[in-house]
């Protein structure tokens, strides 16, 4: 099931909408779709990346590997 979308018109230039075409190999709306999709996942990596190193957690590998015996 589609979510609610927004109907938009935004001018691009075209050599760069004909590279990001010929990359994803699908049409204008799939491209844009994907772009904004990667762009989106993108803010949520740095604010991950932000976090590295300022958890801390113990893991004990023998008992993680236990299950695999």
């Amino acid at each position: 099931m589609l979510k609610p979308a927004r109907k938009i018109t935004v001018e691009v230039p075209e050599d760069l909408l004909r590279k990001a075409q010929a990359s994803t190999g699908e049409g204008v709306t799939s491209t844009i779709r994907q772009g904004l999709a990667i762009l989106a996942a993108s803010q949520a990596y740095d604010e991950l990346r932000a976090l590295r190193g300022k958890g801390r957690f113990s893991v004990d590998l023998a008992k993680l590997r236990e299950d695999r015996r």
